[in-house]
């Protein structure tokens, strides 16, 4: 941690989505100097001490956000990972996911920050010829129109800054401020709700806990010497599909397992189009962070999925019962006893 005669101003943009709010706040606690978020004017429940209103077409008001705070490290979190409403509206998904993120990209540069940039593993198609495990130097080829647009803010981010961080996140494990834009935070309110959730069997990603990419941001902030800039994959140690995600959060949650469905991704219609074994090697990231930084999620094998119906039948008193996300889940405590059982 820097000392805090010596700690530059922060700016954390994207506080709607998962990375944002909890990077944000994680910053917020830990950071020596003042942290300044952004959120969009009219979303009111990412409100927070710190946080201000700027919608992402103003780039006049970025501007002189940079001109009065005196940026020293850029953290963008920024983008719109709603899959159907970027494939319903072009131009707002290539300002929200692309023109914004290259624009903080550019003020950063001329302010002289540090830029930590965040991507998603979407860029990429996850076919089933591949198998999964994309590695950086890869071609992207997205199906999405929000995976297009990250896609393209990459390339043009690396051309204005090549000493940025680019880190391709998969899904990241933690809550928002509206309850809806995560994948865990989803999935409960579908639950909490009595509704069902319908996630696929052949949609595979490396799910990170909140905490780990908190940490891997910060040894770039802090230690940025450490880890070469560039283009890293940033995933958690272990893959799995969406089904077997919704079967943990559904047996560790506590709730009526008869909610979660489950289906080839096909099936679920052409929009929005989704993604298969988009699997990433976070190995070249790895390298340059202590051991045991990026762990496998969920952080107990017990909480592994056996079948389709694990969910049903496993014993959810023996972590505890009841309503058990939170630590295990988003924290990633262990049980060591769990695995003896």
């Amino acid at each position: 941690m820097l000392p805090e005669s010596t700690a530059p101003a922060l700016l954390v943009t994207g506080l709607p989505g998962v990375p944002g709010w909890n990077l944000f706040h994680w910053f917020r606690k830990r950071w020596p100097g003042p942290v300044v978020g952004l959120r969009p004017v009219q979303n009111l429940k990412a409100h927070a001490e710190g946080a201000l209103p700027l919608d992402a077409e103003d780039f006049a008001g970025l501007r002189a956000l940079f001109a009065e705070h005196r940026f020293g490290a850029v953290l963008d979190a920024s983008g719109n990972c709603a899959l159907k409403a970027c494939e319903h509206d072009e131009r707002l998904s290539h300002l929200l996911n692309c023109d914004f993120g290259v624009e903080v990209a550019r003020l950063s540069l001329e302010y002289g920050a540090q830029l930590v940039r965040l991507s998603t593993d979407l860029v990429f198609s996850g076919v089933d010829s591949h198998g999964g495990m994309y590695r950086e130097e890869e071609a992207t080829d997205p199906v999405t129109i929000y995976g297009r647009d990250m896609a393209e803010s990459e390339e043009l981010i690396r051309k204005l800054r090549s000493d940025a961080h680019i880190l391709r996140i998969p899904l990241p494990m933690g809550y928002t401020p509206g309850g809806h834009a995560g994948a865990i935070d989803w999935i409960e309110w579908r639950f909490r709700n009595h509704r069902p959730a319908t996630l696929y069997f052949d949609e595979v990603r490396n799910p990170i806990f909140r905490d780990d990419l908190a940490r891997v941001v910060e040894q770039i902030l802090t230690q940025p010497s450490s880890i070469p800039p560039g283009l890293y994959h940033c995933g958690g140690a272990r893959s799995s599909s969406l089904y077997e995600i919704g079967q943990i959060i559904n047996a560790v949650g506590g709730y009526d397992s008869s909610l979660l469905m489950g289906c080839p991704r096909q099936e679920a219609g052409p929009m929005p189009p989704r993604a298969g074994n988009v699997s990433v090697d976070s190995s070249r990231l790895t390298q340059y962070l202590p051991a045991g930084t990026l762990r496998p999620w969920p952080a107990q094998p017990y909480l592994l999925p056996i079948d389709r119906a694990w969910h049903h039948h496993v014993d959810r008193n023996r972590w505890g019962g009841g309503h058990q996300v939170v630590p295990l889940l988003l924290d990633g405590k262990y049980i060591p006893e769990l695995e003896s059982l």
